[in-house]
């Protein structure tokens, strides 16, 4: 997958010129799609053009397209082989709000359709943006969320012991596969725990999104 930034929709234009047609758009994020054999453009609302499909031919397109936004540095997770469970968290009392924290399960073929969809650490990406990725992640791989409000997250004496017990209850609830957790002062639980781990495992960054996504619906609802 290849992504071009600060695309505007005129700019689209040369993508038709290269033979790509018009399809209809699959979210309300999406300006325009286009298809041409097996590769995908997508511009979404955020400005971002994503290229997807096999390699070769997502370059060769992209070669083409030099000129157009700002083109993406690639990120590069690690490769892992089988299950995994990346879980993260986000808020944990920020301003007034509560915590919210997210697990998702992926294998080697869920963690390729995450890279496609673009996933990233989601301090990288706009509000608009992690709520599109949410939905889409929802809909493509295992994941559990839990947002707790001021109210309960008060409750806890420390930080530590709520985030201990929800990072291992939701990758519990995931049932089966190699635990990672983005570590925070305390972690105990998790097979992997590794800081910036968003930043390294595709299953971590899909849950950060996932963590703030939910964190965004409850500060819009106190």
């Amino acid at each position: 997958m290849t992504v071009f930034t600060h695309v505007k929709q005129e700019d689209a234009q040369k993508l038709k010129d290269l033979g790509f047609l018009a399809s209809e758009p699959k979210s309300t994020y999406e300006v325009i799609r286009y298809t041409k054999g097996n590769v995908t453009a997508t511009l979404y609302t955020s400005g971002k053009l994503f290229l997807q499909g096999k390699e070769k031919d997502v370059e060769k397109i992209a070669e083409k397209l030099e000129g157009i936004g700002k083109k993406q540095e690639k990120i590069h997770f690690r490769k892992e082989e089988g299950w995994m469970i990346g879980s993260d968290e986000s808020l944990k009392g920020d301003t007034f709000g509560g915590i919210t924290i997210a697990a998702v399960k992926a294998d080697a073929k869920l963690r390729q359709k995450l890279e496609e969809l673009g996933v990233a650490d989601s301090k990288k990406l706009s509000d608009a943006e992690v709520q599109r990725l949410a939905e889409e992640i929802k809909r493509l791989v295992p994941c559990e969320v839990t947002s707790l409000l001021p109210e309960e997250y008060n409750t806890y004496k420390g930080v530590t012991m709520l985030l201990n017990k929800y990072h291992q209850k939701l990758a519990q609830d995931l049932q089966g596969g190699i635990h990672v957790v983005d570590e925070y002062p305390g972690c105990t639980v998790g097979n992997i725990r590794e800081t910036k781990a968003e930043s390294k495992y595709l299953e971590v960054a899909a849950a950060s999104i996932l963590a703030r996504s939910a964190a965004l619906s409850q500060i819009a609802f106190l």
